[in-house]
Formats: C-alpha cells, structure tokens, sequence
C-alpha cells in the first residue's frame, strides 16, 4: 500500500476519477444521501490517497485554514468497504495529522466527525466540541486536536 498526498492541480484525471467515485460510492449510495459532495473546497485542499495496487482503498482531504474552519481541517474521512477492519482509517487520519503539524505547527486541528465515529476520533485524542448537529441529514459532532506542542 502506498500513501499519496496532492495538491488539486497534481492530481491526474484517473486519481481525481476514483476520489470521486469513492466518495459517491460511500457518502451517497451507502449512506443513501443525497448532497453535494463536490464542492469548492476541493480546489483548496491536499488529497491524501491511500493505494492498493491500483486501487483507492482510503482517502482524506486536508484543508488549510480559513477554508472549512478557522483552524487548518481534514474531512471527507472514507474507507472503501472492501478495505474496512483493517485499521487503515487510523493509519489515514495519522497521516493526514501528521501533514498538518508539520505544515501548521502551533495550530489546533478541527473536524466534523459523522457522531457515530466519536470514540474513533477520540482514540486519535480529538475532543468533541459544543452539540451535535445535522449535516446533511447526517448528525455529526465538531472535534478538535489540540496542537500538542
């Protein structure tokens, strides 16, 4: 398995094809939710692609900050269900944390956690934040890492 992280412009019309296709395939049909998953803020972001063989088996957006939060943020969280139970998820969002500090030192890092996926993101030491919301239909629950440095 290989970890591939690209700004919007590097990605090639193949891996831009298979982040979206991941995306609907998770987010639309499999949580049957119908919602505007491409969005603006793909222009901004790095893509974390995780690989296997020629398949994307996890993905992940990094977003600096001003975009999402005030704070630098990842989002769009997904394992494909072919790959799930394999800790992949852990080894995707230590990446994804690891990009940002390096990129943001002395900056706290903000997600939207789907509020089923709360003890995951906790056990990566992101604290909840406030109350829990709808997105989409969907309820989720802003997180925060606090920067440990």
């Amino acid at each position: 398995m290989e970890f591939l992280i690209k700004e919007f412009n590097a990605l090639t019309a193949k891996q831009l094809f298979e982040i979206y296709k991941l995306r609907s395939e998770v987010f639309i049909v499999e949580q049957n939710c119908a919602y505007q998953d491409i969005d603006d803020m793909d222009a901004s972001a790095k893509h974390v692609m995780l690989f296997d063989k020629d398949v994307l088996a996890a993905y992940a957006r990094i977003l600096p900050p001003g975009i999402s939060y005030k704070e630098p943020a990842i989002g769009r969280v997904v394992v494909k269900k072919t790959f799930r139970g394999k800790d992949l998820g852990k080894l995707l969002m230590q990446q994804c944390i690891d990009q940002l500090q390096d990129t943001y030192t002395n900056s706290d890092i903000v997600i939207s956690a789907q509020s089923y996926l709360l003890k995951f993101y906790s056990d990566l030491g992101f604290k909840a934040e406030g109350k829990e919301y709808l997105e989409d239909d969907i309820p989720h629950t802003k997180m925060r890492l606090i920067d440990p440095k």
